[in-house]
């Protein structure tokens, strides 16, 4: 059957349609925005400006911040500008690009995750090797091919999505084009589709999850066998962010995509929606930056050359 709907704007329904919710929810998401915004761009300069932070544990975490400002922003701005002005209309190519922006940064931060699990296990398990091992020209590939797994991946599911026909309600019951409230309006057979997102999703999300498994194997290992109480708790320390976060981005990942159409409840799935899309990206600069001595140190320096400048 021909796509007659091709052309034809999608509507997303959105979180709720209470209007006493709009307004507090508006300034919620506005506040956790801006707080994304900030902290991760403030990151990357931070760490461009201070040398002291150039190294691979740094870049990688550059990198995130970017990732994470890119796909927070993809979605964000317009779920906030439905809250406000009741702008709920997204027309068909704006929904493609919405989905092939967000998985593709999303995909591209499952990967980065995964590096810094290696980059944590080189410096954790081999660390009289770690030069050697995180060099600038490993760190640089790890970034490329990170990036490049994200964006071929979006290709992948939003070419496979929009391929089908979309012959039947127009309304998106999410707060963003994502990819199986979008795949429930087909009037094709979408069976072979949802193989493909399954297969796909299943396979970045084991791979980057068995590179992470197997660097906190050989972690854990290593701070076990730590003689001092002040060296367990440091690495032990290092490694709690990185694993909380590991937690929570593949928890919702798994949760919302492995899982066939039939199974979903849009309620739930908007719910675990603003975590991943919203919530994990603001706390990027928060879990692993604010406490953290040499970014505060970084931070401060920034902050008296400002005063000196102003002064």
């Amino acid at each position: 059957m021909a796509n007659m709907t091709e052309a034809a704007p999608f509507i997303l329904l959105g979180l709720t349609d209470d209007p006493a919710l709009q307004f507090p929810l508006f300034f919620l998401f506005a506040l956790i925005y801006l707080v994304s915004l900030f902290g991760n761009l403030g990151i990357i300069v931070l760490i461009l400006l201070d040398s002291q932070l150039h190294t691979p544990m740094y870049f990688f975490l550059s990198n995130l911040s970017l990732v994470d400002f890119g796909y927070s922003s993809a979605v964000t701005p317009k779920v906030m500008a439905g809250l406000l002005v009741g702008d709920k209309d997204i027309s068909y190519n704006g929904c493609a690009a919405q989905m092939f922006f967000f998985v593709a940064f999303a995909t591209t931060e499952s990967y980065l995750l995964a590096s810094m699990a290696y980059d944590r296990y080189a410096a954790v398990c081999k660390p009289l090797h770690y030069t050697t091992i995180m060099t600038t020209s490993v760190c640089a590939c790890l970034a490329i091919a990170s990036y490049v797994g994200g964006f071929l991946n979006a290709s992948i599911q939003t070419g496979d999505t929009f391929s089908l026909s979309f012959c039947k309600s127009a309304v998106v019951h999410h707060f963003f084009c994502d990819i199986p409230a979008v795949m429930v309006l087909s009037c094709s057979d979408r069976r072979v589709s949802e193989l493909v997102l399954v297969f796909v999703v299943s396979f970045n999300t084991f791979f980057a999850l068995l590179v992470i498994f197997i660097s906190y194997l050989f972690i854990f290992s290593t701070i076990l066998k730590m003689q001092t109480a002040e060296g367990y708790w440091k690495a032990l320390s290092t490694c709690a962010s990185h694993f909380t976060a590991v937690f929570i981005f593949y928890g919702t990942v798994i949760f919302m995509y492995l899982q066939p159409s039939s199974s979903h409840s849009m309620d739930t799935d908007k719910m675990a929606s603003v975590f991943y899309a919203m919530v994990i990206p603001m706390l990027n600069p928060l879990v692993y930056s604010l406490r953290n001595k040499e970014v505060k140190s970084a931070f401060r320096k920034v902050v008296e050359k400002v005063k000196l400048y102003l002064g």
